[in-house]
């Protein structure tokens, strides 16, 4: 049924594709989805000051932003990584890939975070962290569409750590997206939007090992169906020295100010506070 939906989305343009979206996203929002019920905890957690109705308007932009986030990974996975390409609009910060040293990439979920890696690897060589899905038809669906051309995909465990830093001493792009819970080991609890929650530590400490730079990339979704803006913007751990603790803390810090830039685009419904929240 999810490869039927996929497949059916993969054949919409995008500005048709994002208009399904958005009335999938009315969907969610208007019935009692959990997408609805998570977002709307993390929104209260996250932004306690706004009012009942200012939150209940954020949590319909989310949504429906949500929706398209679901209808445009059919398309993007079933496209080449070149049509994918003819996507992107505008690329801010571009040149600091041509840097000499090390480079990863730190690519929060924010807007449409599957296209980032698949634009680069069209002429770069790119091996990006993931988390495997729990059910294997569909990871390996996913696993097949990601692991293309020059861009490999690295399991987030002791094989996929290895494959990753092996690649980023052959002066390849290493991605990881360190905004979800990593579990009981490899995270430490960081605060963010004010609740410590559990955070993945490896960015951080691959970054110290291989004095690399590191870059938080992001692709944000434009309105209409008009593609999408790529944006890189250097991020400076190193200043905080050796402590792994504070060098966690500021890269939350700089996840935390790209969301409240443009919070909708945000993925709210991932219980991203598990470790400190009880959600219902």
């Amino acid at each position: 049924m999810i490869r039927l939906f996929l497949t059916f989305c993969s054949l919409l343009p995008l500005k048709v594709n994002h208009f399904f979206g958005s009335f999938v996203g009315r969907l969610l929002y208007l019935f009692n989805s959990e997408a609805k019920s998570v977002s709307r905890q993390n929104l209260e957690i996250c932004f306690p000051s706004l009012s009942k109705e200012d939150l209940n308007i954020l949590l319909k932009k989310v949504l429906v932003e949500t929706g398209k986030g679901l209808t445009e990974s059919g398309l993007i996975w079933n496209q080449t990584f070149k049509d994918n390409s003819k996507l992107i609009r505008n690329i801010t910060g571009e040149h600091y890939l041509n840097s000499p040293k090390k480079t990863i990439l730190l690519v929060p979920h924010m807007g449409c975070w599957e296209i980032t890696g698949r634009v680069l690897a069209v002429n770069r060589k790119v091996t990006f962290m993931f988390r495997p899905l729990r059910s294997f038809r569909q990871n390996d669906y996913l696993f097949a569409r990601r692991n293309r051309g020059n861009l490999s995909m690295a399991s987030a465990d002791k094989s996929g750590v290895l494959k990753i830093q092996r690649a980023l001493s052959n002066g390849h792009l290493i991605g990881m997206l360190p905004d979800q819970d990593p579990g009981e080991e490899g995270g430490l609890m960081a605060p963010f939007f004010g609740k410590k929650v559990n955070t993945m530590t490896l960015l951080a400490r691959v970054a110290k090992k291989h004095d690399a730079q590191v870059l938080m990339f992001w692709a944000q979704r434009l309105d209409d169906g008009q593609g999408y803006d790529l944006s890189l913007e250097p991020i400076d751990l190193s200043l905080i020295g050796d402590n792994l603790e504070e060098r966690v803390e500021q890269m939350n810090r700089h996840i935390e100010a790209l969301i409240r830039k443009n919070p909708e685009q945000y993925m709210w419904s991932y219980r991203r506070f598990k470790s400190s929240h009880s959600y219902t």
